[in-house]
């Protein structure tokens, strides 16, 4: 069941963000789900399966233990796409 949900957004974020969606062939609204879902999903693995080459690279270079690699993610995915 679909429910209307009202959002307070910059303007200039809401027009960046719905030619993005566009360009993707899809829904502004269902961009913003998408991303909520992947926000809530609590069936998220804690363990990834590195690939050889990653295994061969993971001793080159060390990040903090507190490093979110999603939050980075997302602000350097969110500065490219909607700035």
């Amino acid at each position: 069941m679909s429910t209307k949900l009202t959002l307070t957004i910059d303007q200039s974020v809401i027009e960046k963000a719905k030619k993005y969606a566009k360009s993707k062939q899809n829904s502004l609204s269902q961009i913003i789900e998408n991303y909520l879902k992947t926000l809530v999903n609590d069936n998220k693995k804690d363990i990834y399966e590195l690939s050889p080459t990653v295994k061969s690279l993971k001793s080159s270079f060390h990040i903090d233990d507190n490093f979110d690699y999603k939050k980075q993610l997302i602000k350097r995915l969110s500065d490219k796409y909607l700035k």
